[in-house]
C-alpha cells in the first residue's frame, strides 16, 4: 500500500513539474537577411506553433541585409500568438535593428550594438534615394508603435519604444534632444539601448535571458536548416530568381527560332522547374500560378504549330507566362496576393524587368558576330541555306552583264539569245520583238533571267 501511494505521489510530482517547464524554441539569425531567413523563419514559427512552444527566442547576430525579407520576418514576429524573445548577441544592424524591434521583448549581450537602418546600395554601400528612407523610417515607426504605450512614474503615457528613435537609426535628419543630432544615423550601444527603453537588460547567453524572463524550468528546441531549405533558400533568392527568368524567357524566344525542339527548350523547362517548385512545395505560392504558366506555355505552342500566323493566341500565352512570372515572386514575399504590398509588387517589377534586361542582352549577345559559333550555326536566324545541303539556289553572277551591249542572235518573240562579249546567254526582250542581229543592252536581272531592250 505504501508503494502504491508513493508511486502515485512521485506521478503527481512529474506531472507538476512537467506542466510548470516552459519549452523554450530557439531561431537562430546569425548570417545576412535574405531568402534563406526568411524561410527558416517561417518553418520555425510553424514548428514552434505545432510544438506548442511557449516562448520564441530569436538569436540574433547579424550586420542586416534584404529590406524585403526583413520586413516579411518583422511581420511574421509581430503577428506571431506567443512571446517573442530578441536576444542581441553582438550585431542586430540594419535589417536586423528591424527584426529586434519587433519582440516583444530584447536582451543584449554587454559590448552589443543594434541600428544603423539606414537603406544602402548593395553593390557600393551608398544610401539609397529618400523614397526607400522613407519606407524604412516608415516601418522602424510603426514597428515601434505596434508596442504601445505605458504609464510613466507621473502616470503619463509615454511610448514604450519612442518612434522617433527609431526614425533616427535610418535617417540622420532625425533629431532626438539628448540623444542624437542631425549629423549621425543613430546605434545603439547596450547601455544606451535600456536607458532609452529599446533594450530589456543584458545578458552573457540565453540561459541569463531566461533568468531575467523568470523561466527556472525549461527546455530547448532549436529550428535546424536542413540541406532542403539552404537550396530553396538559394533558389529563391532575388539574383537567382532574376537568371532563372532570363533563361526561361530566353529559352522560349530562342526556341521560337529553332527548327525542332533542342537545347533551348530544355533549358526553358529546367529553369521553369527550378523557379516554381521551390515556392510551391513550400506553400506559398498558389497551384493557379502554376495553372496559369502551362496555360501560356501551351497557348504558345498552338500558335507555332496549329494557329497559322502570328496573333491573339501568341499573345495571350507570352501574357500569362510572365503575369504567371510576377505573381509567383509576389506570392514569395506575402502569404496570399490579397495581402501584397506595394512594396512586394515593386520589388517583383523590378526583378522580373531585370531577367527581362538580361535575357535581352544574352539573346542579342548569342546571336550576334561576338557569340559562339554553335549557337548561331543552331538557330533560323542566321542559318544559311546551302545548295550542298540540298536547297536550291540562285546563280546571281550574270546580274554583273546589267548595262552591256551586244546583239541578238535569235529572233526575240520575245525570248531568244543574246551574245554579250563571248558569252551567249538566254534573254527576254522587255517590249516588242526584237529581230536577230539587232544590237540590244541588258537592262535588268530578275528571278534569274536577263532582260534586254532594243537600242
Amino acid at each position: 500500500m505504501h508503494k502504491i501511494i508513493l508511486s502515485l505521489l512521485f506521478a503527481v510530482m512529474a506531472f507538476a513539474s512537467s506542466a510548470s517547464e516552459k519549452l523554450v524554441y530557439v531561431l537562430r539569425l546569425d548570417n545576412e537577411i535574405g531568402s534563406s531567413s526568411w524561410r527558416y523563419t517561417r518553418e520555425a514559427l510553424n514548428n514552434a506553433r505545432s510544438l506548442g512552444a511557449d516562448i520564441l527566442l530569436v538569436h540574433l547576430n547579424t550586420y542586416g541585409g534584404s529590406v524585403v525579407h526583413a520586413d516579411s520576418i518583422r511581420t511574421s514576429l509581430l503577428n506571431f500568438d506567443r512571446p517573442v524573445v530578441a536576444y542581441v548577441d553582438n550585431n542586430a544592424a540594419s535589417a536586423g535593428a528591424l527584426i529586434a524591434l519587433s519582440c516583444d521583448t530584447v536582451y543584449m549581450r554587454p559590448g552589443a550594438s543594434m541600428g544603423a537602418a539606414t537603406v544602402v546600395n548593395a553593390t557600393d554601400g551608398t544610401a539609397m534615394p529618400d523614397k526607400y528612407q522613407s519606407y524604412m523610417r516608415a516601418m522602424m515607426r510603426a514597428t515601434a508603435e505596434h508596442h504601445g504605450k505605458v504609464a510613466g512614474p507621473d502616470s503619463v503615457m509615454s511610448w514604450r519604444r519612442d518612434p522617433a528613435i527609431a526614425e533616427a537609426m535610418v535617417d540622420t535628419r532625425i533629431v532626438v534632444p539628448g540623444l542624437v543630432d542631425s549629423t549621425r544615423v543613430l546605434t545603439f550601444t547596450t547601455d544606451e539601448a535600456i536607458r532609452w527603453g529599446y533594450a530589456d537588460g543584458k545578458a552573457e547567453s540565453v540561459g541569463e535571458v531566461l533568468d531575467h524572463l523568470k523561466v527556472d524550468e525549461y527546455s530547448l528546441a532549436e529550428y535546424s536548416p536542413t540541406w532542403t531549405d539552404h537550396l530553396i533558400g538559394f533558389l529563391t533568392n532575388p539574383a537567382v530568381q532574376a537568371v532563372l527568368i532570363m533563361v526561361i524567357i530566353g529559352g522560349i524566344y530562342m526556341e521560337l527560332h529553332t527548327s525542332g525542339m533542342g537545347f533551348p527548350s530544355a533549358a526553358a523547362l529546367t529553369a521553369a522547374v527550378l523557379y516554381f517548385l521551390p515556392i510551391y512545395i513550400t506553400g506559398i505560392a498558389s497551384p493557379w500560378i502554376i495553372m496559369l504558366f502551362v496555360a501560356g506555355l501551351v497557348l504558345i505552342l498552338l500558335e507555332l504549330f496549329v494557329v497559322p500566323g502570328f496573333g491573339v493566341t501568341g499573345i495571350a500565352g507570352i501574357i500569362c507566362v510572365c503575369l504567371s512570372i510576377i505573381f509567383g515572386l509576389i506570392e514569395n514575399y506575402t502569404f496570399t496576393l490579397s495581402h501584397a504590398d506595394v512594396g512586394s509588387v515593386w520589388m517583383s517589377l523590378g526583378i522580373f524587368f531585370s531577367g527581362l534586361v538580361l535575357a535581352i542582352a544574352a539573346i542579342w549577345y548569342l546571336t550576334s558576330s561576338h557569340g559562339p559559333k554553335w549557337v548561331r550555326r543552331h538557330t533560323d536566324l542566321t542559318a544559311e541555306l546551302k545548295v550542298s545541303d540540298g536547297f536550291v539556289g540562285v546563280d546571281m553572277s550574270p546580274a554583273r552583264y546589267i548595262g552591256s551591249e551586244g546583239a541578238a542572235v535569235t529572233d526575240m518573240r520575245p525570248a531568244g539569245k543574246v551574245m554579250i562579249g563571248d558569252t551567249m546567254l538566254d534573254a527576254v526582250a522587255v517590249a516588242g520583238f526584237i529581230h536577230a542581229g539587232t544590237r540590244v543592252r541588258v537592262i535588268k536581272y530578275e528571278n534569274a533571267q536577263i532582260y534586254v531592250r532594243e537600242l
